[in-house]
């Protein structure tokens, strides 16, 4: 397994890092997690040398953390690197930074965290951190050894990353990179920041929620013309690994075929040559073409208060922009509960609030209730 080494981090990292976000589940889209295909699937990444493990308070329905520590307890403790991120919206005062961290540790059956990030920072939230002294909350628990490295993740614009990177010394920051979000969400700028102060990235979302692991059929052409064994994932995760400020590339995976699968683009790691950057532009092109949502599934939009699922509209949605097949999009929207449907959006906003992609979700289920009621009467 590939490993990087930062000074500033002063341990090897493995390249790929396994994400708990979009674990196996039992009876999706129920948040309950398939312990035996996990745990198996989180044994085979570190025989096979990943040692960086993502979770957080709110994944899984707060059912990550527990699993996390579960799978994770049979191995020495400083054979695997735990990251964890404080739930920032649930911090009211200074004592509620204590009380969340504390918990953490008890959910995950350890004494400190090897990386804990404040969760997804945006202005709001970066409103809440510095009014309540969360930054020096935290790294009185690095001085006493509860964390070993401090950072956050971030779902915002340059111009903050610049003010926190600017008010506060951090030793790695989180940020959403991919070859889509490159441009359309200036992931080039945020990782520019953070190359130039030589704070180590650790990457989420390389394969945007796993839409860039199946794209449209355009895109797929292009990327299996280039290179008939590669996954449509591996050009995804090679794109995030081959930037040198990268420490690690989160994958939330889901089965065990994506594990194999990225364990091999990592094993024998080639950095991206030109002429294949060049590839990943065009299919890049193509899958802008298909007029997919730009929803990753990370379900922070989630519960709905009137009972859309949203990341399942969304997926059914994208779907079909991916093949254009009205049957099969019809039978998968039916398949849905009515509660759960579109047109029971009341675009009370709240959802547009959470959503880290900044999507007009009231504005895009209006879309596919006209393209529901469209497509019908034809």
């Amino acid at each position: 397994m590939e490993k990087r080494f930062f000074p500033r981090i002063g341990k090897e990292v493995s390249l790929l890092g396994f994400g708990c976000m979009r674990l196996p589940l039992l009876e999706p889209p129920k948040q309950d997690i398939d312990y035996p295909l996990a745990e198996a699937m989180i044994d085979k990444a570190v025989a096979m040398g990943v040692n960086y493990f993502d979770t957080a308070w709110a994944y899984h329905d707060e059912k990550s953390e527990a699993f996390i520590g579960h799978a994770l307890r049979k191995y020495p403790r400083e054979s695997v690197y735990l990251a964890n991120k404080l739930p920032i919206w649930l911090v009211q005062s200074p004592e509620d930074v204590d009380r969340l961290f504390l918990e953490q540790l008890d959910r995950c059956q350890v004494s400190y965290f090897d990386f804990y990030l404040i969760h997804a920072l945006d202005n709001e939230r970066y409103g809440i951190h510095e009014r309540h002294g969360v930054y020096e909350a935290l790294r009185r628990k690095k001085e006493q050894g509860c964390i070993k490295h401090l950072g956050f993740s971030f779902h915002a614009t340059a111009g903050l990353l610049e003010t926190i990177v600017t008010d506060h010394q951090w030793d790695f920051v989180q940020i959403q990179l991919n070859y889509v979000d490159w441009d359309m969400c200036d992931a080039k700028s945020l990782y520019g920041i953070l190359a130039e102060r030589n704070i180590p990235v650790v990457v989420m979302e390389p394969v945007r929620g796993g839409a860039l692991a199946t794209l449209n059929d355009k895109a797929v052409d292009i990327l299996k013309t280039a290179d008939p064994e590669a996954s449509t994932a591996s050009w995804a995760i090679r794109y995030a690994a081959s930037l040198p400020n990268v420490m690690t590339v989160l994958s939330g995976m889901s089965t065990m075929e994506q594990v194999e699968d990225n364990l091999k683009t990592m094993a024998d790691f080639h950095p991206l040559a030109a002429s294949e950057y060049a590839v990943i532009e065009k299919a890049a092109a193509a899958y802008r073409e298909s007029g997919a949502i730009p929803c990753t599934a990370c379900r922070y939009c989630m519960d709905c208060p009137s009972g859309v699922d949203i990341p399942r509209v969304f997926a059914v949605y994208n779907h079909y922009c991916v093949n254009k097949r009205w049957i099969q999009f019809n039978n998968n929207y039916k398949a849905l509960q009515e509660e759960e449907q579109a047109h029971n959006c009341v675009a009370c906003n709240v959802c547009v609030e959470q959503c880290p992609q900044k999507i007009d979700i009231p504005g895009q289920m209006r879309m596919i209730v006209e393209f529901v009621d469209k497509k019908g009467k034809i």
